[in-house]
């Protein structure tokens, strides 16, 4: 399994997932690259910004939970 599917499976749980998440669980240095390939090939993938105590701003991804949006399987 790549990593866009292994995310793309993760998000269709309904889970969120943030950049050190996917490196974690995938092993995914470059989760903005794999989001990006995901939305090309039609994924409703949404990203709200969470700022961090520290200051950091870190996105966090999730799929739209409308699967009528979501491109044929």
């Amino acid at each position: 399994m790549t990593q866009n599917q292994e995310i793309l499976s993760h998000l269709k749980t309904g889970a969120i997932i943030t950049p050190l998440e996917a490196l974690n669980m995938f092993g995914s240095l470059r989760l903005a690259g794999r989001i990006f390939e995901l939305k090309k090939d039609g994924w409703p993938i949404c990203c709200d910004r969470i700022k961090l105590d520290t200051g950091k701003v870190v996105g966090h991804y999730f799929l739209h939970g409308d699967k009528n949006l979501w491109p044929d399987q």
